[in-house]
C-alpha cells in the first residue's frame, strides 16, 4: 500500500470487521466478483417471510428502492429477474453486476409496524475490464498491448480511499502461479488510482502468453475476500474473462 495510507484519520474507521457472510447480528460486509451469485442474509427474519422487506440504497443517503415488499418481489426494478427470496428470507442476487454494489437492508413489518431493528449488508463488487474491448471477448494477438483495469465498487460513508486505508484493504495483481506482480517487473506497468480503488495492469502479449492467467485480488488484513481471473487467448483466438470467488469462512 502507498505511504498515503498512513495519513488516514483514526476516526474514519467505521467498519469494525470485514467478513464474507454475516458480522454480528445487525451488519454484514460482503465482497464478491461481478458475474457471481450472492446470498445476503437476513438476521432479523421472523418465522416466515411474509413480513420481510428488502431495501436498497446505492449510497447511504440516496433514494431507497424496494426490492422485496412483505415477502413479494417487486417487478418494477431493472434487476428484478435476478432477484429471489430464500426460504430463510435471505436475498439472492444472480449474476452480480458492478452496479449492484451498495447498502441493503432487511426489515420486518407486522400489522404495519416495524419489528426490531434492520439487518444491514454492505455489498462490495470487484470488477475487471479490458481496454481492448467493452466485453470480455476480444481478439488479441502477440505483440499487442493490453490494459486490464481492476476496480472495487464500494459503498462507504467516507471516501473510497479513506475506507481502504482505514480497513487495510488492498487491490493487487498476481500471475497464475499466485506471485504478486510489482512495479519492479519490467514487463508490467502497474498503476494505482489516487484513492487506491482501481489498479491497472498493462503488458505486451507474447506468444507464450497463450492461456496465461492474471488475477486481481482484493484482501482485507491480508485475507483474500474476492478475486477475478483474466485468461488470455492469443494467436488470433478470443480473450475470455473467468470469475472465481474467494471467501474466508
Amino acid at each position: 500500500m502507498s505511504d498515503e495510507c498512513h495519513l488516514c484519520l483514526l476516526g474514519l474507521i467505521f467498519l469494525s470487521s470485514l467478513l464474507t457472510g454475516t458480522s454480528g447480528v445487525d451488519d454484514a460486509y460482503v465482497f464478491i466478483s461481478s458475474g457471481e451469485d450472492v446470498r445476503l442474509l437476513c438476521n432479523n427474519a421472523l418465522h416466515d417471510c411474509t413480513s420481510t422487506m428488502w431495501l436498497y440504497n446505492r449510497f447511504r443517503y440516496s433514494a431507497t428502492v424496494e426490492l422485496i415488499a412483505l415477502g413479494l418481489k417487486k417487478t418494477d426494478t431493472e434487476r428484478h429477474e435476478r432477484l429471489s427470496l430464500g426460504p430463510d428470507c435471505s436475498l439472492n442476487i444472480k449474476n452480480i453486476a458492478k452496479e449492484d454494489y451498495g447498502y441493503y437492508s432487511c426489515r420486518q413489518y407486522v400489522n404495519d409496524k416495524q419489528q426490531g431493528t434492520d439487518t444491514h449488508v454492505d455489498l462490495h463488487v470487484l470488477h475487471v475490464s479490458s481496454s481492448s474491448s467493452s466485453s470480455s471477448q476480444t481478439e488479441i494477438s502477440a505483440g499487442r498491448s493490453v490494459t486490464l483495469s481492476c476496480q472495487l465498487y464500494s459503498f462507504a460513508e467516507v471516501s473510497c480511499g479513506d475506507w481502504i486505508c482505514s480497513e487495510r484493504i488492498e487491490l493487487f495483481w498476481v500471475n497464475q502461479a499466485g506471485v504478486k506482480l510489482t512495479r519492479s517487473d519490467s514487463r508490467y506497468q502497474i498503476l494505482s488510482s489516487s484513492d487506491h480503488c482501481i489498479i491497472t495492469l498493462n503488458t505486451t502479449l507474447l506468444n507464450e502468453d497463450h492461456n496465461r492467467e492474471w488475477r486481481c485480488n482484493v484482501t482485507q488484513r491480508d485475507q483474500v475476500k474476492s478475486s477475478v481471473t483474466y485468461t488470455v487467448k492469443s494467436s488470433g483466438e478470443k480473450t475470455s474473462s473467468s470469475i472465481s470467488y474467494g471467501r474466508v469462512c
